[in-house]
This record gives C-alpha cells, sequence and structure tokens, in this order.
C-alpha cells in the first residue's frame, strides 16, 4: 500500500478549494483518506496554505509520499527543509 499526500477538491465550478490528504494512492482524487492534515485555496490573494506541521512531517516520516503539487507547497512553508534535515 503506497501512501501519499495529495489535494482533494472541493467548491463549485471554477472555484476551487482543496483539502490536503493522506491517502492510499489506490482510491480516487476525492475519495476515501486516511488523515486531514491542511486545506489549500488557490483562490485567495494571497493563496490560503494551511497544514498541520508535525503531522505532516509524522507522515514524511513513515514514508508517505507527496504529490509534486504538494511538495512545491511544502517547500514554500519550510516544512521540506525541516524534513530533509531530519
Amino acid at each position: 500500500m503506497a501512501v501519499k499526500i495529495r489535494l482533494a477538491r472541493g467548491g463549485a465550478k471554477k472555484k476551487p478549494f482543496y483539502q490536503v490528504v493522506v491517502a492510499d494512492e489506490r482510491f480516487p482524487r476525492d475519495g476515501r483518506f486516511i488523515e486531514k492534515l491542511g486545506q489549500y485555496d488557490p483562490k485567495q490573494d494571497p493563496p490560503m496554505f494551511n497544514i498541520v506541521e508535525d503531522r505532516t512531517l509524522e507522515w514524511l516520516n513513515k514514508g508517505a509520499q507527496p504529490t509534486d503539487t504538494v511538495r512545491q507547497l511544502l517547500r514554500k512553508q519550510g516544512i521540506w527543509a525541516k524534513f530533509k534535515q531530519a
């Protein structure tokens, strides 16, 4: 079972809103997930990104793989650098 940290889409048409979730890669994008880690709203100026840092680092240390988009967001928050230092 490969675990991914990815975005699950919500919101209306043309008004996306995302939840950062930990999910098995076999499940659909907006389907079942293991744990919700945060939120991402790209429509705000500047884009809103809230995430639970300690739980995210814990999942990364357990071997969860972030998607490319989530990895970029973690880099902007400085969480990816903390993970790489550990």
